[in-house]
């Protein structure tokens, strides 16, 4: 792994009660390399800015983890210098669906992560907005 996660930790221990499986830490730690700081990726193509034609907060987080990914390889990175993500839902009952779709894309990685339950997005569709951080080590070859 290209930087220091300290405390890693999975969600299934710290929220037992829910159906979660997300690696996570306390903390990064990142030396040199090229941030790449992402806008808050929503259900959308990044393309045309079209939102996708689903309520289901399983299948708009499964784009926004998808943009994220993109944006990230496009910059030269992987989905492993991914060091922070925050987490925007409009409805607390979708953090299950949300989180355990997000986790596909985080498995081993190990982020610091930030979740909040605000009243809207931008969009009155969206359900999910996830913003991030990565770090590209400057020795790294794609």
């Amino acid at each position: 792994m290209a930087h220091t996660r300290i405390r890693p930790f999975n969600t299934k221990e710290t929220y037992p009660e829910q159906k979660l499986d997300n690696d996570l830490c306390q903390a990064v730690v990142t030396q040199g390399g090229k941030t790449v700081w992402l806008r808050g990726q929503c259900p959308q193509n990044l393309d045309d800015a079209r939102n996708i034609e689903s309520h289901d907060p399983v299948e708009q987080t499964h784009k926004v983890m998808q943009n994220i990914r993109q944006l990230i390889e496009e910059a030269g990175g992987s989905m492993e210098h991914l060091v922070k993500v925050v987490v925007y839902i409009t409805d607390v009952r979708h953090r299950e669906a949300v989180y355990r779709t997000m986790g596909e894309y985080i498995k081993g990685v190990h982020p610091v992560s930030t979740g909040l339950v605000v009243s809207a997005l931008a969009r009155p569709d969206w359900l999910v907005e996830i913003d991030g951080t990565a770090v590209i080590p400057d020795d790294y070859k794609a």
